[in-house]
């Protein structure tokens, strides 16, 4: 991938003079465009994770002013979104982390600060590739950064009897990822591309602090089947994205207990910020959602989030009973002016899934 800052792009640009009473973790509900939204959300919302020994947490702000400048760069992005459109339309993402990458990249090369230095730094030996150094950045005070951009659903499976909660409790939902897996090579793997004797050969003069910018929701049992809450393993943050997720049978009490307006499916692209479903979009969540004539292949398409249904409708309509993969799905509430704003947001499971995902879980303990 490859972003170019603009000459006229420069760190430390003023924001308003409200910045600093702004919640900026919730600025994305600010933002009308859901690119910008992402992109807000993306810089924003909570880390998943703790700061650990050797692994911290991405800083992308040297001091006070430069997250309001954001805020405020974000404020004139949303009001005019077209290129970040075309941007994103020219890399035909379709998987979430690619998604998010291309927006970080996007802002580093064109955002107030830090400053992009390079993406997708390729580390080989012997003609094969080791591994890739996500972004080298540089902020305004001189810092070399290297950071690793992560972002992750996982659900939790549960507890096994008489074991201490743990990162592997926290599974992807089709069970091909976890948490405690994914965590390992970050810290082991891709954290230390930048100290390599291959990276030194590329030519960027270090030293690189390596950061993990690791962003997500996790999401916790509800329904029948919901025991207490269980404890968070030390290594999470304690303000993570939170979620829920029910099973098949679950599926009808649950929702009826939630009691939203309606619910919509959201596409693996839209599992970023929550979502604003506009009146003048009709049933998607934005004009650059829509899916016009002509518009199969732009993230429109492939993000287009449908006008929320109930409950009924909206698990007869995804033909839940004929799919063995879970589907994220969120509640909607109306918004007062003819749209609808994200209440909450989960997972309904297949009937078996809970006991395949405590097995997968299980898979590191060796029992």
């Amino acid at each position: 991938m490859t972003f170019q800052r603009p000459a006229h792009a420069s760190p430390g640009g003023r924001a308003s003079a409200g910045c600093a009473a702004m919640p900026l973790d919730a600025l994305h509900q600010r933002c009308s465009d859901p690119a910008v939204r992402d992109l807000a959300w993306l810089l924003f919302s909570a880390d998943l994770l703790r700061a650990q020994p050797l692994a911290p947490l991405a800083e992308p702000w040297t001091g006070a002013e430069e997250p309001c400048a954001a805020a405020a760069w974000l404020a004139r992005l949303d009001r005019d979104p077209a290129s970040l459109h075309a941007a994103l339309d020219a890399t035909r993402v379709t998987r979430l982390g690619r998604y998010a990458e291309t927006l970080l990249g996007w802002y580093l090369a064109h955002g107030p600060a830090p400053r992009l230095v390079a993406a997708n730094v390729a580390l080989r030996r012997a003609g094969l590739t080791l591994g890739e150094c996500d972004f080298l950045v540089q902020t305004s005070d001189a810092q070399r950064l290297h950071w690793e951009l992560a972002v992750k659903c996982y659900l939790h499976a549960g507890v096994e009897e008489g074991a201490a909660p743990g990162l592997a409790d926290f599974v992807g939902p089709n069970l091909r990822d976890r948490f405690d897996l994914k965590f390992a090579h970050l810290l082991g793997h891709q954290l230390r591309l930048s100290a390599r004797e291959e990276f030194a050969w590329l030519g960027y003069p270090g030293p690189w602090l390596a950061q993990m910018f690791v962003k997500g929701w996790l999401f916790y049992r509800a329904g029948k089947g919901a025991g207490a809450a269980p404890a968070d393993p030390p290594e999470l943050a304690a303000r993570h994205g939170r979620g829920w997720w029910v099973t098949h049978a679950d599926w009808a009490d649950f929702a009826d207990r939630e009691g939203p307006d309606g619910w919509s499916a959201l596409p693996r692209l839209a599992w970023l910020a929550p979502r604003h479903i506009r009146p003048e979009t009709s049933n998607t969540d934005s004009s650059f959602y829509r899916a016009g004539d002509g518009e199969a292949d732009t993230l429109a398409a492939r993000s287009a989030v449908a006008a929320p249904v109930t409950a009924a409708k909206l698990f007869a309509g995804l033909g839940l009973t004929r799919t063995p993969e879970p589907v994220m799905v969120a509640a909607f509430v109306a918004d007062g002016a003819g749209g609808y704003v994200e209440r909450s947001r989960g997972f309904i499971v297949p009937d078996d899934w809970p006991a395949r995902a405590q097995a997968f879980a299980r898979e590191r303990r060796g029992s």
